[in-house]
């Protein structure tokens, strides 16, 4: 079968897109900007656009705020795509100086703010861990596709070492949840070392360096709508409250779904030219059904999620007891450097030579571990300290407003260890089931190196974070790709997002850039 690139462009096709999240929205915007080749369709289950990139309304004299971000909070330098679209509509990502808080008391605390003890009583571990990583990479893909706890132990790395800082810091930035222990090796090297995906740079002092620059997102569900309204300007459909209740049919000459307005609960059967999944690997399963062959079948079956709860809450005593929340002498290290010396006296509040330096310690990000079982974790996020929203002028004209957390306990087979109950009912502002993605080692081993073979046959492409690593970025850029993949062209707007968008394709789909443009070089040229 020739490619969709290579078909007559007189020819429009109609590209149905199912799932309105990072994906969906922007395999849409990609296809978009070619209305002469491509009729655009883009079903969502949900009101509005957005998936997991969601923003909930606050009461304002209370919090300080009228909205929040919920589901997805914000990003790392590396998330070029995400940031294109923002920009292009008004919703620029605001850099902040990232502050974590892992752990509770002198044992088990630790932080990337100034030095503490847990630091200190393995800086050891915390160099070799460096070594690590580069034997880690030497070794790819044979050592790197063992899962994360077995090569700390082939390292011989102590228990708590891996325990208390390797793995809540992988569970926190990549989204592992408690399956942390089963993720290959291999990721936590990309994210200390490849410029694609890296959110931060090794340390071999402190594991993860002083407040790096992170960035929080602008109101979610504002960027979302306008972004949803602008595409229908330009010509795309978008139908929300619209599922599709399964595949009909599925043949190269394109495919047939029963489509269900859950509205009114009227079902029609619509035929497209091409499908985009743009949804969870178990989803796209369930809407294939009888359709699915069994490589579809083998490859999406290894995609494990897990269902964790997301609690909004106010409830300040439950936060200060679970986790450490402001600077306390005894959980510091004696300074080895002027460098800490300024970091302690940053934490504390003193006033130093520049404002930059005076950098009080408030975190933003937390992990709570289980004592009885210290690779399972709670994690949270103080979203008065993290959100720009919180800080503006608004915010800062507001009463003494209550502080704004959110706290994540996941899978819900493990609720018996979850600390849920001690939050005070009467400050919980809403609550949120997720379905995540685990990152495990099978799933390198088995989805992502599977995906090239899946896409574009019967008609069929797949899009969506759990393709690769569950962040925004890769959502985008997945979406992007199976718009590529069908004929639409790379719009280059920077050198870095463009290598990571020609290295996506190239796991994801099998496809050489460099190749492929060539080819259609070629194309235009006849």
């Amino acid at each position: 079968m020739s490619s969709p690139g290579s078909q007559a462009k007189t020819q429009q096709r109609h590209i149905v897109i199912v799932g309105g999240g990072a994906a969906g929205m922007s395999c849409a915007a990609t296809l978009a900007n070619h209305a002469a080749d491509f009729k655009v369709t883009l079903l969502e289950k949900n009101s509005v656009v957005g998936g997991q990139a969601t923003s909930i309304p606050l009461d304002e004299k209370r919090f300080g705020a009228a909205w929040m971000n919920n589901g997805v909070q914000g990003g790392s330098q590396i998330f070029k795509h995400t940031f294109n679209f923002f920009n292009q509509y008004g919703f620029p990502a605001q850099p902040l100086q990232l502050q974590v808080s892992f752990g509770k008391g002198e044992s088990g605390f630790w932080t990337n703010c100034f030095p503490s003890k847990l630091v200190t009583q393995h800086s050891s571990d915390i160099k070799r861990f460096g070594i690590f990583l580069k034997v880690v990479k030497w070794t790819m893909p044979v050592l790197g596709l063992l899962p994360i706890s077995l090569m700390l132990r082939l390292f011989f790395f102590s228990k708590d070492f891996g325990d208390k800082m390797v793995y809540p810091l992988i569970a926190l930035f990549l989204g592992t949840g408690n399956q942390t222990a089963n993720v290959p090796a291999a990721i936590v090297e990309r994210l200390f070392n490849d410029p694609n995906m890296k959110l931060w740079n090794y340390d071999a002092d402190t594991l993860l360096p002083n407040q790096p620059t992170m960035y929080s997102f602008d109101c979610l569900h504002a960027f979302y709508d306008k972004w949803k309204d602008h595409l229908i300007a330009k010509g795309v459909s978008i139908r929300t409250d619209t599922e599709v209740c399964s595949v009909l049919s599925r043949t190269s000459k394109g495919v047939g779904l029963a489509i269900r307005n859950t509205n009114t609960g009227t079902t029609t059967n619509e035929h497209f030219d091409h499908l985009v999944l743009c949804v969870l690997a178990d989803d796209a399963l369930r809407i294939l059904g009888k359709t699915a062959s069994r490589r579809e079948k083998w490859v999406l079956g290894g995609a494990a999620f897990y269902d964790d709860l997301t609690v909004t809450h106010s409830d300040a005593d439950y936060f200060a007891r679970q986790y450490e929340t402001g600077f306390k002498p005894e959980l510091c290290a004696e300074p080895r450097s002027e460098d800490q010396c300024r970091q302690i006296a940053s934490a504390k509040g003193e006033s130093l030579s520049s404002p930059e330096q005076s950098r009080r310690f408030e975190p933003m990000y937390y992990t709570y571990t289980y004592p009885d079982n210290p690779r399972l974790i709670e994690m949270s996020f103080n979203c008065s300290n993290y959100q720009h929203q919180f800080k503006s002028t608004t915010a800062a004209s507001a009463a003494s407003p209550e502080p704004v957390y959110q706290t994540i306990f996941l899978d819900k087979r493990r609720s018996n260890l979850w600390t849920i109950n001690d939050i005070d009912e009467r400050k919980i502002i809403k609550r949120n089931w997720w379905h995540q993605l685990g990152h495990r080692w099978q799933h390198y081993v088995r989805v992502v190196p599977g995906m090239m073979f899946l896409q574009g046959r019967n008609s069929t492409y797949f899009a969506g974070s759990w393709t690769l690593v569950n962040m925004h970025e890769v959502a985008c850029i997945s979406g992007i790709a199976a718009a590529y993949r069908l004929g639409a062209e790379y719009a280059k707007f920077d050198d870095f997002a463009q290598d990571f968008f020609v290295k996506y394709l190239l796991v994801s789909h099998g496809k050489l850039f460099s190749r492929e443009e060539k080819k259609r070089g070629k194309e235009k040229a006849s």
